[in-house]
């Protein structure tokens, strides 16, 4: 067997050991650590009645939580990486995160906060943001390569907070710091309406994204080789950008600003030799899943009692990694 089919066979048990190693440590840790005994029991329903409210009310919506959310950025990533062909996508760095949270701050200002018109705001907004960056990028370079596409990204990115910062000037306080939170990204507010609706959104964008595999696969091959081949790349291409939006703006709705899921997970998926974008779509929603619930676990209990932003310790992770692919590009 050779090394490359070697570390397929083993990526998927050790990415499903690392998930379920990840769910159990967000369960069973925090403020009031619990042993695995009594995390057991209360799954089962039984156990004291404090034990039960932090294991089933608490702990375990936030759980559900960073899965769909690790899932859907690992996924929007790769699906995003695929179709510009190009290792430094992410939804985070190209404005799509920015401009998704543009969209759920002016849903909320207008008072619409309803469930599900948050997610459609935060979608216009991402969706939005797609396309100005892509014509500023091939405004700025004919094929869009991948500066011309960071630098839009960052542009749209600062736009998208000062529309924020604005929207938010005449706001009281407490509203402005729980944005800001909200903003930095945070999985403390889980519960399971939310991990509900959510899941709609990841289910159906991530189902899509496995349908438009084999077309993503044909893009990556170069636009002159895709059409070539009878694809047709504008509407191919058009149709994974929406349902990458989709995803990263349902994140952002339900989580705010979580950056650099996205880029990361699709390279450790893809190191471990998986090639086809079926595959690679799967083995990035499990191991964003775990990656989410173990970033959560670091911002909850490195400073307990107090919490860090979930955003920041992803970005911990993911500057140094995204710094180290641009040397190797450059």
């Amino acid at each position: 067997m050779s090394a490359g089919a070697s570390a397929r066979t083993l990526f998927w048990p050790m990415a499903a050991l690392a998930l379920v190693s990840a769910a159990l440590a967000g369960v069973a840790l925090g403020t009031v650590p619990l042993s695995v005994r009594e995390v057991l029991a209360a799954l089962g329903g039984t156990g004291d009645a404090g034990t039960l409210s932090i294991v089933r009310d608490l702990r375990l919506p936030r759980v559900a939580l960073g899965v769909l959310v690790g899932a859907a950025l690992g996924t929007s990533g790769a699906g995003l990486q695929g179709t510009l062909r190009n290792p430094l996508a992410e939804p985070y760095l190209l404005g799509v995160s920015g401009g998704a949270a543009v969209g759920a701050v002016l849903a909320t200002a207008l008072g619409l906060t309803a469930e599900f018109a948050i997610p459609i705001a935060a979608f216009v907004g991402a969706a939005a943001a797609v396309f100005v960056v892509l014509g500023v990028a091939r405004a700025a370079s004919s094929r869009a390569d991948a500066r011309a596409l960071l630098m839009a990204g960052v542009v749209v990115g600062a736009f998208a907070n000062a529309a924020i910062m604005v929207a938010l000037a005449n706001a009281p306080a407490n509203v402005v710091r729980g944005a800001l939170w909200w903003m930095m990204g945070s999985l403390a507010d889980a519960t399971w309406t939310r991990v509900g609706w959510l899941a709609l959104y990841v289910v159906v964008g991530i189902g899509a994204l496995v349908v438009f595999a084999r077309e993503i696969d044909v893009l990556a091959l170069g636009d002159e080789v895709a059409a070539a081949l009878g694809a047709d790349v504008e509407r191919a291409t058009r149709r994974a950008f929406l349902v990458s939006s989709l995803l990263a703006a349902a994140t952002v709705a339900a989580a705010g600003l979580v950056g650099f899921v996205g880029l990361v997970v699709p390279h450790v998926v893809r190191r471990a030799g998986l090639r086809r974008h079926r595959e690679v779509f799967a083995g990035s929603a499990v191991v964003g899943a775990a990656l989410v619930i173990a970033a959560d676990l670091v911002a909850r209990v490195v400073r307990r009692p107090a919490e860090l932003p979930l955003g920041a310790v992803t970005a911990l992770v993911g500057v140094p990694f995204f710094l180290t692919l641009l040397r190797r590009r450059a």
